[in-house]
């Protein structure tokens, strides 16, 4: 990693904004259980691509959001904006062992990452 880049690490603060779809009235357990995978894979994505971002993550609090979309429509339009600006992103598909269709896509996750530039992709977003 670059000198650059490693500043960048130590000037940022970082976060990481879990996506959720509404339209699935997915009950409580379901979302929260959909919401720690994406987190999960996204920061294990995090640690595979950019460990000093991951680590300093981790040593912040983990600081993270949980919004909402309407729709897969939606999901999957910031889904792309979010990947194609090079942030670390996580689509998560159900399984479809209890409420939802299996593959069903029910979140995504990105970063952890600049908080700027996921609020940039995100921002405007309802909190679930």
């Amino acid at each position: 990693m670059d000198i650059l880049s490693k500043l960048r690490i130590k000037e940022s603060e970082l976060k990481q904004a879990i996506v959720v779809r509404t339209d699935l009235e997915m009950g409580k357990g379901k979302t929260a259980a959909q919401c720690a995978h994406a987190s999960i894979s996204a920061y294990l994505k995090t640690e595979r691509t950019d460990p000093e971002s991951a680590e300093k993550w981790i040593e912040e609090g983990m600081k993270k959001v949980v919004l909402k979309v309407t729709g897969e429509k939606e999901l999957f339009q910031y889904f792309q904006q979010a990947k194609d600006a090079g942030l670390p992103v996580e689509i998560i598909r159900d399984a479809g062992l209890t409420q939802i269709k299996s593959g069903s896509a029910t979140c995504f996750a990105i970063g952890p990452a600049d908080e700027k530039e996921i609020d940039n992709i995100v921002g405007k977003l309802k909190l679930l």
